[in-house]
């Protein structure tokens, strides 16, 4: 049970942070990264729009149910997990097929950013992340020791 890879995409498509774990995954260069962060934006726009009408009415004064994107993607070698956050930003978790709680991983992670990106006096909302606290706890975190 791994975790291979975290990206962070802004709300408009952007990546703004991405960072390797764990060997696994095939080697990107930063120009494939920002195609991946690009095409699944997109991917989960469409989703969303795309998404099957519920089988239950909608609530009295809500016209219609919050629809999500894509929440997960899985493969025999990797799953993909992502969560966006109420201001749009998604975090994508790339992980081994065994690791279990892919979803309560990820959210973690958005509670290291909340912590320590967005209440960084420094840091400037939707560019890069270059946040040293925010590394030092996701490499806590995430990487497992051998």
């Amino acid at each position: 049970m791994v975790v291979f890879a975290l990206l962070v995409i802004n709300k408009a498509g952007g990546l703004i942070y991405n960072r390797t774990f764990a060997p696994g995954l095939q080697k990107l260069d930063s120009n494939e990264y920002l195609m991946l962060a690009g095409t699944f934006h997109g991917i989960h726009a469409i989703s969303r729009s795309i998404n099957p009408a519920p089988s239950t009415p909608a609530p009295p004064g809500n016209r219609k149910p919050p629809t999500t994107g894509i929440e997960s993607l899985e493969s025999s070698h990797f799953r993909l997990t992502c969560f966006q956050t109420p201001t749009g930003v998604k975090f994508l978790l790339f992980a081994s097929p065994e690791q279990p709680n892919t979803d309560v991983v990820v959210r973690r992670c958005y509670e290291f950013y909340a912590d320590f990106v967005m209440k960084n006096p420094f840091y400037s909302l939707d560019m890069p992340i270059r946040v040293e606290k925010f590394d030092r706890a996701l490499g806590a975190y995430l990487v497992r020791p051998t």
